[in-house]
């Protein structure tokens, strides 16, 4: 089978030529495999290369020396190699053996073939190979695919897919990310393959979910999977259909959450505070005697609920608090006064303030128009944040001019109602009835101490 091959203008990192050269000179073949060579196609810059080679690990090591190669996988022939103080993998061509468990071959065989190696492949856009010379080899297909924006798998996809569930997930991640159309054959055997996710780690499955719901394209993705993602987040599958019936929505709550989903900023924080913010509305809905749809208490439930998914997912600590609190907070009002952005700085600090200004945002700008009123208001908000933070205004205990030490020394004992006198100063001063000067809040603390004690 002759490859197609197409000379390309791209200058490879000095590191990487370097280390082709290297292979080649020793009489191996060597291509920059992969990722790399898909995203130099759609005039990206990589973000890592990986080579592959007709050299054996044993023969990597031995042209580059123990001291600049790394046994990482071994087992599976990669070799990490440090070129001019770049890590890079390199792994030999290989031939995959029957996979027993969805995800591992049951054994690898080494080859010297670099068309045996790219048939093993998840998709054509992945099965690409380019030389030190420019040169991109290609011997099924990815090149035109890319050119059309499809996304297929290497020969049969049920065979593909049985052998790694995980491919079903980034086949809709690269959809999400790069829009690419999944063709038909590959996208019919995702939902037949759906169920198998389950046998997979829930890391593997978030790293790939995390990754696909900050793409570009996610909504779509999200909308025509929903079946599979349902697979994997048995919480949302009441969400798609469910009518509102409120004036403040034009949308069901599933829609309602994929129109928020294309607004927010595509970080794995928002991205995933917006997905889960109106989970729990099913579970909340009540139909007043008005007609109009009810959702009373749905954030503090959907809260609960998100931190189940995410535990369950094994989200590292401080990703799985903000979202949690996010999602908890999400209809909490940001009314464009200063002692409201005091009171919301005091309360969750400036970073997860701003964090929850733009699910507002995101959230308000999928309601109906009767809710765009609050946009601006956010705005404002906002403008009084940023005059807050410059002005260095008190909204905690380390800004205040005094600390308990001053209150000790004045005579108030180290305890409970100390704390409780510090929390009534903050307060005031956040309220705006007492100025955050020493002298004041001395005199003050002195007239609260004299009432309690």
């Amino acid at each position: 089978m002759e490859p197609e091959k197409r000379k390309v203008t791209y200058t490879l990192p000095l590191p990487v030529t370097r280390l082709l050269s290297r292979l080649r000179e020793n009489g191996f073949e060597a291509y920059v495999i992969g990722g790399a060579v898909r995203d130099i196609l759609l005039g990206k810059t990589p973000g890592d290369y990986d080579v592959a080679t007709s050299a054996e690990p044993s023969e990597v090591i031995s042209v580059f020396g123990e001291k600049f190669s790394h046994p990482t996988g071994i087992s599976h022939g990669t070799v990490t190699v440090v070129s001019d103080g770049m890590p890079i993998e390199v792994t030999t061509f290989r031939v995959d053996g029957d996979y027993v468990d969805s995800r591992h071959p049951e054994e690898v065989r080494f080859t010297r073939s670099l068309q045996e190696d790219v048939r093993r492949r998840d998709f054509t856009v992945n099965a690409l190979a380019l030389g030190e010379d420019g040169m991109v080899i290609d011997y099924f297909g990815g090149m035109k695919d890319l050119e059309a924006g499809v996304l297929r798998t290497v020969g049969d996809p049920k065979e593909r897919f049985e052998e790694d569930a995980l491919r079903i997930l980034r086949a809709l991640r690269f959809s999400s990310e790069y829009g690419f159309s999944i063709e038909k054959s590959t996208s019919d055997e995702i939902f037949r393959q759906k169920d198998s996710l389950l046998h997979l780690s829930v890391e593997r499955i978030w790293k790939e979910f995390s990754r696909l719901i900050c793409g570009s394209f996610c909504a779509p993705i999200l909308r025509k999977y929903f079946d599979v993602f349902s697979v994997i987040i048995p919480e949302i599958a009441p969400m798609q259909g469910f009518e509102q019936n409120n004036p403040h929505h034009i949308f069901d709550v599933w829609e309602h959450t994929l129109a928020a989903m294309m607004v927010v900023p595509p970080t794995v924080v928002l991205r995933a505070a917006i997905l889960f913010h109106d989970i729990g509305k099913p579970s909340c809905y009540e139909l007043g005697e008005d007609g109009i749809g009810h959702f009373r208490g749905h954030p503090k439930v959907s809260a609960v609920m998100t931190e189940e998914i995410l535990q369950r997912f094994k989200v590292d600590t401080d990703t799985k608090e903000t979202v949690v609190l996010l999602v908890k907070t999400h209809d909490v009002p940001l009314e464009p006064n200063l002692k409201s952005v005091r009171r919301r700085l005091a309360q969750y600090g400036e970073e997860k303030v701003r964090l929850l200004l733009e699910v507002k945002r995101a959230d308000i700008s999928a309601h109906s128009m009767k809710s765009a009123y609050r946009l601006p208001e956010l705005d404002r908000f906002e403008t009084m944040l940023d005059q807050a933070i410059k002005d260095q205004l008190c909204f905690s205990y380390a800004s205040m001019a005094i600390d308990g030490k001053d209150l000790i020394e004045m005579g108030i004992p180290a305890g409970t109602r100390l704390g409780a006198i510090k929390k009534q100063l903050l307060n005031e001063i956040i309220d705006g009835v007492l100025p955050n000067e020493k002298t004041a809040l001395l005199q003050r603390a002195q007239a609260i101490w004299e009432s309690i004690r």
